[in-house]
């Protein structure tokens, strides 16, 4: 399911480029998905909305039926602002002062705690009077590269499986209510294995958790950028954890809810970044194309050697080059070195696929450049849910003291 060339072309006309355009049925599409090879089971779905958190992409998801995962309080309070009662938030921290952890705590959603730190401050204060969830890290190995990798032995996340001694400490000693053990290896997992070795690991520590509600296994989910990409398999990996879940029954005989935590797999594919060309320009060793945006956009390509499909959507037919599509910031900021598209001229609308998974979110004022607006297309109809930047928009929050 995928928006056509004369709707993209349409957009860009109407509201300029660049722009972010996400298709609302596309979203609707990978949850049901995820929803349909669940079915049956007793698992919860949470939007990780780190990949996306314009506002009606937040109530989309709410009337879908998704909880939503957040990864910071302010994630939080759109998800609340959005509809989404605290019952149906998670707030999973990562290396945040105590006081954040507190304001959700007093907002009254999900919380999962990722430091002996800060589970010791929460046992302290909260005691056993509000339950909590653990994340734990597992020293797997696993995501599409090093820098979505969070499950390993050097990675920041989590609190170390082998620091188990140590936590179950805090908990006798604090009278913690701990409802929840979370990991999360990584991003890009395109082997279901990965994840029953993650549950393996937690089967080996369930018994000493008395009050466990659920286990959180997180995400990462891996999503095809192009032809030939594998894509992890949901149905494999539901058929999988449940069998691994019917095979290690809770010794504490209390049955465990399973929560999963995707954000790519749920948005990546229902966004576009609409580009226009700039300039051509012919040298002996390379043709570039330079569009009317950068790494200030998309920064994916250049911060994790992300590939993203470009279409040339105003000369689909045109006799196939070799080109590097590159951006218009003063720095390096190369999108692709040699793509072969239909011939590019300028003023032609280049459109880069998979953009709804951290390219807004990862946008920038870079160079002091306008951050671009963003569309979403649902039932046929073209909707502005953020206007683009105006110049206004780079003094709002400086302060001129000379």
């Amino acid at each position: 399911m995928t928006l056509t060339n004369q709707q993209l072309t349409s957009i860009a006309q109407e509201f300029g480029t660049p722009v972010y355009v996400y298709h609302a049925d596309t979203i609707t599409q990978q949850y049901n998905n995820l929803t349909t090879a669940f079915s049956g089971q007793d698992v919860k779905i949470f939007y990780a909305c780190k990949a996306l958190t314009n506002i009606n992409i937040l109530k989309h998801f709410l009337k879908l039926g998704s909880n939503v995962d957040c990864s910071s309080i302010n994630e939080v309070k759109l998800a609340l602002h959005a509809g989404f009662p605290p019952a149906r938030v998670l707030y999973t921290s990562n290396g945040i002062g105590f006081e954040e952890i507190e304001e959700a705590q007093s907002l009254g959603v999900h919380i999962n705690i990722d430091s002996l730190s800060n589970l010791k401050k929460f046992g302290d204060k909260f005691g056993h009077s509000y339950p909590v969830g653990v994340r734990l890290r597992p020293n797997i190995m696993a995501g599409g590269n090093l820098k979505i990798s969070t499950g390993h032995d050097k990675s920041k996340f989590g609190i170390p499986i082998d620091q188990i001694e140590e936590l179950l400490t805090i908990i006798k000693e604090t009278n913690l209510f701990i409802q929840g053990l979370h990991i999360h290896t990584g991003s890009e997992i395109k082997d279901v294995d990965v994840f029953i070795k993650g549950i393996e690991v937690l089967f080996d520590i369930i018994p000493l958790f008395k009050e466990l509600a659920f286990i959180d296994l997180g995400g990462g989910f891996k999503v095809p950028y192009k032809k030939g990409d594998h894509e992890t398999d949901i149905t494999l990996l539901a058929k999988k954890v449940g069998e691994a879940f019917a095979n290690h029954p809770n010794p504490n005989g209390k049955h465990l809810q399973v929560w999963f935590e995707p954000g790519k797999y749920l948005v990546s594919g229902a966004g576009y970044l609409v580009t226009q060309v700039n300039v051509l320009k012919e040298t002996n060793a390379i043709h570039f194309v330079s569009v009317n945006s950068g790494f200030n956009h998309l920064i994916r390509p250049m911060f994790y050697d992300a590939y993203h499909n470009i279409t040339n959507i105003s000369n689909c037919e045109g006799e196939e080059k070799h080109y590097a599509v590159v951006g218009n910031i003063c720095e390096t900021d190369t999108f692709a070195w040699d793509r072969k598209l239909p011939e590019v001229r300028e003023g032609d609308f280049l459109v880069f696929a998979n953009a709804g998974a951290y390219g807004f979110e990862m946008s920038s004022n870079f160079n002091s450049r306008f951050k671009p607006a963003e569309v979403l297309v649902k039932e046929n109809s073209f909707h502005l849910i953020r206007r683009r930047d105006i110049f206004e928009d780079l003094l709002k929050n400086q302060i001129e003291v000379l």
